[in-house]
């Protein structure tokens, strides 16, 4: 196994390709350049590493060289971002994937908006107003996170939601075990 710096940017750009919770770096950059996904050694799951270390780790492939300080900041603040008692609260599964968004979001309000980049295929999962889902699809059944002037898409069953949600958290710099442990709780 190689290892290799990339800037913030450009992990960002890869993590948000994730397609499985889980996926490699090596299998995202695989499918994307076209190539064979199979292979002999196992890769690592694409996560960031400490903001305050140097140099690469030997278990984490790739290392963002410049974390912003959002994005070192709440990453010590991932594990507190699930209150179990207000979590347990909330009705259904659409319940706590907004929930768990909307505390997201009161935790990285400034950068919140990247959250826009995070599409599927043929799919439209996050927008600045419902009309625009309900464009993208008649059937998004659109709900608004919180207060923010954000809409996400609710109408995939629970797996894809903890599937976006998992996405998301990676994209704001949340390791890849973390954020599925996060979105396992959809």
């Amino acid at each position: 196994m190689k290892y290799i710096e990339v800037d913030e940017e450009l992990y960002r750009h890869i993590a948000s390709k994730t397609e499985r919770i889980g996926e490699s770096a090596s299998d995202i950059l695989r499918r994307l350049l076209g190539l064979s996904v199979d292979r002999v050694e196992p890769a690592l799951p694409l996560s960031i590493s400490e903001p305050s270390l140097d140099a690469v780790q030997p278990e984490t492939p790739f290392h963002a060289s410049a974390p912003t300080q959002a994005a070192a900041q709440s990453l010590n603040d991932f594990n507190q971002l699930v209150d179990e008692h207000k979590l347990s609260l909330q009705k259904g599964a659409v319940g706590r994937f907004l929930f768990l968004l909307e505390s997201l979001y009161q935790l990285t309000p400034k950068q919140f908006a990247q959250i826009l980049h995070i599409q599927g295929r043929d799919r439209l999962y996050f927008a600045r107003s419902r009309e625009e889902l309900l464009e993208a699809s008649a059937s998004a059944n659109p709900k608004e996170i919180g207060s923010s002037g954000f809409w996400v898409t609710t109408n995939n069953n629970t797996a894809k939601k903890r599937a976006i949600l998992s996405e998301v958290l990676v994209q704001f710099g949340c390791d890849a075990e973390i954020a599925a442990s996060i979105a396992e709780r959809v």
